[in-house]
């Protein structure tokens, strides 16, 4: 009957075009009603993310979210749309209200996350309900504070020796530093967790440990993306293998946490290691905090301690290259308070490097720039809906902040938001940048291993310019920058030439 209707409106159509011209009238209508009824319809962004989540794998596969969406904001203002029910935002009052430590915890975190936890019931990063993870992390909390890891400085002091003595024999030679600072993160891993280092820095060889750490990054990132195909994988495993990158987490790091935790319950550690403490909180409560747990504490702290540390180093000695009239002021702050005595060769005490201005001001620059993290961190928004940017938010949609987004709004951080300054960081509104300062998470969820990475960085930086002048080995060279959840950097080659008097 349509079809004749049609034939009599427009009586010279042929069948074939009576077809298609139906079938374009429902699309046409579909598409209304779906744009009618869809709550994100007014919110832009790129047209292909609004009906599928193939934008967001396609970016996530490319390893280019974090510019990608820099350049959106840019475009489209403090909210954007990157999915059916998903959208990205730069809105300072809405992250504040998103990640805050009072309200924050009604935003769940959402099922991109599900497939980092996969079927473990102890595992903080990834665990999405907020009083499960508050549970669970106080268990935990002291071990990781400040004043917890302190104990352990000696034993991270030891790893830097052997990292500027190995350092040494390639004097004046051409170095990748991210590879470097990636095995002295690992080696400080195994000898604060286990009391053992891994020896990557003896060999200069992680042994393939970094590139199943990047397959696991890959694989979540975009499948994170559509979570039910990670449990469709996960149902069909016994019969079709593995051919996930995520699982990777459960692979070789994990076999090597849990063959230290089962020597550990014969025998203790050289000296009182994380290990040891975990251990402790499992005998005092067994139930609470079993086996599992420690294994998961232990096995995060391989695969996401080391990882993170070894970017944010590496991020920061390429902005003190790049600029080294910075590295300079540092390399000034340095020698004078070498020259009084508080540090020498090796030893850069925490309580003095947490008091040198500069030094720090340049690590918050340095992390500000480029943080670790450069995808949004997904929430989703409590049944009673949000408004953002003038725009209402239903319950059940999904919004984040993306850490490279937030750090370059010129509200917060001044109109020179895009380049490394890191005066910035000494000026009087610094507290109102630090509320806005996203490189280690925020609020309840903030990262566990803040503290430990501080501490490593801070020690690093002053170590590694009292004893050596830094330069890019080609100052014309590119470095390459590959987002899959973590922002890696490839190509930062270096040449390091020893001080006189460290020869």
């Amino acid at each position: 009957m349509v079809l004749t209707s049609l034939a009599v409106l427009w009586p010279g159509l042929t069948d074939q075009s009576s077809y298609l011209l139906l079938a374009a009238l429902i699309a046409t209508t579909a598409t209304f009603l779906l744009h009618f009824l869809d709550p994100l319809s007014s919110i832009p962004g790129p047209f292909w993310a609004r009906w599928s989540p193939l934008w967001m794998i396609n970016h996530s596969l490319n390893g280019d979210m974090h510019r990608t969406m820099i350049h959106l904001h840019d475009k489209h203002g403090a909210l954007v749309r990157t999915g059916p029910k998903e959208v990205s935002t730069s809105d300072p009052s809405a992250i504040q209200e998103i990640y805050g430590s009072c309200v924050g915890s009604k935003f769940m975190k959402s099922d991109w996350y599900s497939v980092w936890q996969g079927r473990r019931k102890f595992d903080l990063f990834p665990e999405r309900d907020a009083k499960v993870h508050g549970s669970q992390r106080r268990f935990v909390n002291s071990i990781y504070s400040m004043s917890g890891l302190r104990e352990l400085e000696p034993y991270l002091d030891d790893v830097l020796r052997v990292l500027l003595d190995r350092l040494g024999e390639v004097d004046g030679k051409r170095i990748d530093m991210s590879y470097w600072a990636q095995l002295f993160a690992f080696d400080v891993i195994g000898e604060l967790t286990f009391s053992k280092r891994f020896g990557f820095l003896d060999t200069a060889n992680d042994k393939g440990t970094f590139a199943q750490i990047e397959s696991a990054l890959q694989s979540a990132a975009w499948i994170g993306q559509v979570p039910w195909l990670y449990w469709v994988h996960d149902w069909l495993a016994p019969w079709i293998g593995n051919h996930l990158g995520i699982t990777n987490r459960n692979g070789i790091l994990r076999q090597i946490a849990a063959k230290e935790v089962e020597q550990r319950k014969t025998r203790d550690g050289a000296h009182r290691d994380i290990l040891e403490k975990l251990m402790k909180v499992h005998r005092k409560t067994p139930e609470q905090f079993d086996g599992t747990a420690v294994l998961s504490m232990a096995s995060s702290n391989i695969f996401a301690g080391s990882d993170t540390t070894a970017i944010s180093i590496g991020a920061i000695l390429y902005y003190l290259c790049k600029y080294p009239d910075f590295k300079a002021r540092l390399v000034d702050e340095i020698l004078a308070e070498a020259k009084e005595g508080s540090i020498e060769r090796g030893l850069v005490p925490w309580e003095v490097a947490r008091k040198m201005p500069y030094l720090q001001a340049c690590i918050h620059e340095g992390l500000r720039c480029h943080p670790a993290v450069g995808m949004s961190m997904p929430r989703v928004v409590p049944a009673e809906g949000i408004t953002v940017d003038g725009k209402y938010l239903p319950g059940g949609t999904v919004i984040g902040a993306n850490p490279w987004v937030v750090h370059r709004n010129k509200q917060v951080f001044g109109d020179d938001a895009d380049t490394f300054r890191p005066d910035r960081w000494l000026e009087d509104d610094a507290n109102v940048k630090e509320r806005f300062f996203l490189a280690f998470g925020a609020g309840s969820r903030t990262c566990l291993g803040k503290s430990l990475s501080l501490i490593e960085i801070s020690k690093l930086l002053p170590c590694l310019l009292l004893e050596n002048d830094m330069e890019f080995a080609d100052p014309s060279a590119d470095i390459v920058e590959s987002c899959w959840w973590f922002v890696k950097i490839q190509g930062l080659f270096l040449r390091l030439t020893r001080r006189e008097g460290f020869s």
